[in-house]
């Protein structure tokens, strides 16, 4: 089963749009969702968990349609998420935090709480105010994980934690995802944190999906090429993601199947794809 499938979700406002987005998360797996600060990643995100309701299009979680109320408070049971703002009230403690999850999830389990906040070294004892933004995301993750959540979705939720944590939340993910009923949302409009742990990736910019794809074919797929103008333009177009130009050449983002076998290649890192792609002139 896929743990998530959005098709051609639409909502708008006045300055922005969600335009005809779609993706699909199989299960087992993690899907980084990766565009520029105001790309729409929060938008999406809060639209999946019925905070936002979409003008048009479906969204499905873990085979729940969350079009439908009663299927939605299922959905939201089996569902660990963790905001840009973590939303915990700030004079409240991991005993109120626990005491408040054990109404909420029909399954909340505070040993392992506990556990997570000891193993994030994230004091029980101090207040959610008096913790620091990495310290309030790291327990955050921990109340995510403690309720056998089947889909984890995780908003900008390594900003303000340093390389260990990251490390070691890496490998909560791996392990979580060893179970293929289990998956991983995470969006980062810092590309370099999902490059290591993420199984399909999907690019947002300016509320459309630019590309969803599983990562490693896509970084088989396609590659960078350094040419002179003239051979940029006998390459087939439709071969081309993205184009750069300068005083020292053209680069380009092309199917490798497109490029000659004599010219020297390149494999391109997820952030010089979205950039590329968002930046380029193709």
């Amino acid at each position: 089963m896929n743990a998530i499938e959005i098709k051609d979700v639409c909502k708008s406002y006045k300055n922005f749009a969600l335009d005809h987005v779609s993706l699909t998360l199989p299960g087992g797996c993690v899907m980084g969702l990766v565009g520029e600060n105001g790309a729409g990643k929060s938008t999406l995100i809060r639209t999946m968990l019925g905070m936002i309701r979409q003008g048009s299009g479906s969204i499905t979680l873990l085979g729940h349609d969350t079009a439908s109320e009663s299927e939605l408070v299922l959905a939201k049971d089996e569902i660990g998420a963790v905001l840009d703002e973590v939303g915990i009230p700030e004079g409240f403690r991991a005993k109120e935090i626990s005491r408040v999850m054990d109404g909420i999830f029909t399954r909340w389990h505070e040993d392992q709480f506990y556990d997570y906040l000891r193993k994030f070294s994230v004091p029980a004892d101090k207040k959610f105010k008096e913790l620091s933004r990495g310290m309030k995301m790291k327990l955050g993750i921990a109340a995510a994980l403690s309720h056998e959540a089947k889909l984890l979705i995780l908003d900008e939720a390594t900003n303000g934690l340093d390389p260990l944590v990251r490390d070691e939340i890496t490998d909560l993910f791996y392990d979580f995802t060893r179970d293929e009923q289990h998956a991983v949302l995470i969006s980062s409009h810092i590309v370099s944190d999902l490059e290591k742990i993420c199984d399909y990736i999907t690019f947002l910019h300016e509320g459309k999906v630019l590309l969803s794809a599983e990562k490693d074919r896509l970084l088989e797929e396609y590659c960078i090429a350094r040419c002179s103008e003239e051979e940029a333009g006998s390459f087939d177009h439709e071969a081309i993601l993205g184009m750069k130009r300068s005083q020292f050449g053209t680069q380009l983002l092309i199917r490798r199947n497109a490029v000659p076998k004599e010219m020297q290649v390149i494999t391109p890192t997820l952030e010089e794809l979205f950039v590329f792609m968002v930046k380029g002139d193709a």
